[in-house]
């Protein structure tokens, strides 16, 4: 499945709630955040590699791009996740994915088997299957979604995102630890101990 899979990292975040900079290339544990799930998905036979990067920050496309990331760069990231959403399923769509895999760049405790397990999932449905990860909650990236899901995925608008296609998604429960996003300064200091 992963070598029909597009993955997309959505990375193009305003970080109003750090303190200076951009958090994706702040220091966690010895490299930048952003570095953390690049690394753990660079080894992996992706159809295609996306990240979706401000159109200001250029190091962190470059970032990506070490890591064999085609860049998408979001010139309109102000308007809403939703925004990053759609530049990647686009450019998957266009790559002739059949199907998408969404994560964060904020979130450093993504793990291989994580991803895996998604991907072994939608390997069993079919291409309208989703599947997420979540711990009690809602589903949350990262997130799977078959094709037939792109034109819903496209139409997305906002901060929402694909929220409203992950309520009937498939869960992949996973301990509340590895979901865990880094947003602010204490969360670095946090999550660093």
């Amino acid at each position: 499945m992963v070598e029909t899979t597009a993955i997309i990292v959505l990375a193009a975040g305003l970080s109003t709630r750090f303190s200076a900079g951009n958090k994706l290339l702040a220091d966690f544990r010895g490299r930048p955040l952003a570095d953390h799930i690049a690394g753990i998905i660079e080894p992996m036979p992706f159809a295609a590699k996306f990240a979706v990067c401000p159109a200001d920050v250029p190091a962190l496309g470059k970032l990506f791009e070490r890591r064999g990331f085609a860049i998408l760069a979001n010139p309109d990231n102000a308007a809403g996740q939703a925004t990053s959403l759609r530049l990647g399923v686009d450019a998957a769509n266009r790559a002739g994915a059949g199907a998408v895999l969404i994560c964060l760049a904020d979130m450093p405790f993504v793990t291989r088997d994580h991803l895996q397990a998604l991907l072994t999932r939608m390997g069993r449905g079919t291409a309208n299957h989703v599947a997420s990860i979540a711990h009690q909650g809602a589903p949350m990236p990262p997130a799977i979604f078959g094709r037939d899901h792109f034109p819903a995925l496209l139409q997305s608008a906002g901060d929402r995102g694909a929220r409203d296609l992950l309520r009937s998604a498939e869960r992949l429960v996973v301990p509340a630890r590895q979901l865990a996003d880094c947003d602010t300064p204490e969360d670095f200091a946090a999550f660093s101990a």
